[in-house]
């Protein structure tokens, strides 16, 4: 019975054999229909390995492919069906994915409204700010305040439009929510909005953090390098953040949990929560606009904010900056300054990032209430400085790297598009009240 040691990949590259990939895919299909037993996938898993050293012929390689029908046939035949059928719509979707270079920024675009998107164009022509030579052309006139001045208005005057159709609605709200990818400026904004409305509309806001319902970070599915998948909807108890929701809309106490971050455990019924008459419930969270996080919530009881890097520039190609890239750059800056996690970690864990949130955010995008737009078009000249070296090393690094196709993709990218940028070393002009201040340090907001 030949021992399989390798596997041929669908680029055609030949990697070693790692059963524990098997596991992770089983495990996170399970955790997608909510199944939180890891031990059952490895025994699934070992299944999966047995077939394949009693059917592969000697000297012959599997492929990703053969790998993953097995897996489907052993999900089935152990009677493991929702878990199969999980497995086998995300297979789907990803083929569909490689299936077309463009499919990603599509996904993006068609769940923003295109009123939305052309109205974010029509300010960056009238701003000379709808390509990367403009750009430059107005920073090399010594104009970088005026940027700043302009982006942060245009930013400010979305949020106050939100504000006003919350206005309207007054009566009937409990619920503001406010949901977009990751590093879409969600905190900053929620901020911004929560004072703006209390000072109109003297509304008091009670924060419900969806944080402290993870579940415990042993049940995330883990990938072979030891990151785990934690970017997932299903990476949160929505049954319990539904329920508590429900209660507390009628009026009831509900016991908030609390998670430690520390210990990845969390402690059920511990901060007693209650709405007064006047109080309504905000919501700051990635999975925001997932329908299972507020199933049973009467659709007037609820605002949807939804946030985005709607940048409409044009690369030195022709080509428009791709948002997820912006996202990407802000995520390594905030996070290697706050949350001691380097820039080169956030590269390597974007693609659970970016597969989460095309699966479970942006396709929700247009359930959405009202979009803002969070991108400042002088955030590029900004990180320049701070991440041109780590990018310029990447692509050298990656290049060769058949494990890590998808960090040598996104960092030829970005790096390319940096190398066009006209650099901002000095920030000054950045006001502390500005969004880009949640990233790069140095806000008037606590966070």
């Amino acid at each position: 019975m030949p021992k399989i040691e390798q596997v041929v990949k669908r680029t055609g590259a030949v990697v070693p054999f790692n059963k524990e990939r098997i596991v992770n895919a089983i495990y996170r299909a399970a955790v997608a229909v909510g199944g939180r037993d890891r031990s059952i996938a490895e025994r699934l898993a070992d299944q999966v390995a047995t077939i394949l050293e009693n059917t592969m012929p000697a000297g012959r390689i599997p492929t990703v492919e053969e790998i993953q029908d097995i897996v489907e046939k052993v999900l089935i035949e152990n009677g493991h069906a929702r878990t199969a059928k999980a497995y086998i719509l995300y297979r789907e979707e990803r083929s569909r994915h490689r299936q077309s270079k463009t499919a990603q920024q599509n996904l993006d675009s068609s769940n923003i409204p295109y009123r939305k998107l052309w109205e974010v164009l029509s300010w960056a022509v009238d701003h000379d700010l709808y390509s990367v030579d403009r750009l430059n052309a107005r920073l090399a006139r010594g104009e970088l305040a005026g940027i700043v001045c302009e982006s942060d208005q245009a930013y400010e005057e979305d949020i106050a439009a939100a504000a006003e159709l919350i206005q309207v609605r007054r009566e009937q709200i409990k619920i503001v929510i406010i949901a977009g990818p990751s590093s879409s400026g969600k905190t900053t904004t929620t901020i911004k909005l929560e004072a703006l409305l209390l000072q109109s509309l003297g509304m008091r806001f009670v924060a419900l953090n969806v944080d402290n319902y993870f579940h415990d970070l042993e049940l995330h599915p883990r990938d072979e390098y030891g990151d785990r998948d934690y970017e997932t909807p299903q990476a949160l108890d929505l049954g319990l953040i539904n329920e508590h929701l429900v209660r507390l809309v009628d009026g009831q106490e509900v016991r908030i949990p609390f998670y430690d971050f520390k210990t990845g455990k969390r402690t059920n019924d511990v901060t007693p929560m209650r709405l007064g008459p006047d109080d309504v419930v905000l919501i700051d969270s990635l999975h925001g606009l997932y329908a299972g996080m507020t199933a049973d919530i009467p659709a007037e009881r609820t605002f949807r904010l939804y946030i985005e890097t709607l940048l409409q520039m044009k690369c030195v190609d022709g080509r428009f900056v791709r948002w997820t890239d912006l996202r990407l750059m802000r995520r390594m800056v905030r996070d290697s300054l706050f949350r001691a996690y380097s820039p080169r970690q956030t590269l390597e864990h974007w693609h659970y990032v970016r597969s989460s949130e095309l699966r479970n955010i942006i396709p929700h995008a247009s359930t959405a209430d009202y979009v803002v737009n969070s991108a400042l078009p002088y955030e590029l000249p900004v990180m320049r400085p701070r991440l041109m070296g780590y990018f310029r090393q990447w692509v050298q690094d990656y290049k060769d790297d058949s494990n890590r196709q998808d960090a040598s993709n996104r960092a030829s990218r970005v790096y390319d598009l940096l190398k066009t940028v006209t650099p901002v070393e000095d920030d000054a002009a950045i006001p502390s009240v500005s969004l880009l201040r949640e990233f790069i340090g140095g806000s008037a907001y606590r966070y």
